[in-house]
């Protein structure tokens, strides 16, 4: 009887330490996620294609997804568009 208990332990703990190293593992996706995201952002040049559409368009896209828009970069709206998204 205390073979049994003795597995469940080991096996409780074994589980433990897999849902532990997952979750380090997704924590440590997201941060890099993260790095990715303010990369693409830190400037102009790096997130080009994104901030090139037309101002209308780009306003218009963000006011329609519930973004205030007035006195803000087009690099902010940009971001906070693509925050939106769920990129990244």
């Amino acid at each position: 009887m205390s073979d049994q208990s003795r597995r469940g332990f080991f096996r409780d703990l074994l589980r433990q330490g897999a849902k532990t190293v997952s979750a380090f593992n997704e924590g440590r996706e997201e941060q890099r996620l993260k790095q990715e995201r303010d990369a693409f952002f830190g400037s102009y040049e790096s997130s080009y294609a994104l901030t090139l559409c037309e101002d209308e368009l780009l306003i218009e896209t963000a006011q329609m997804a519930g973004i205030e828009t007035e006195g803000k970069e087009r690099l902010d709206i940009a971001k906070e568009l693509f925050a939106l998204q769920g990129s990244f």
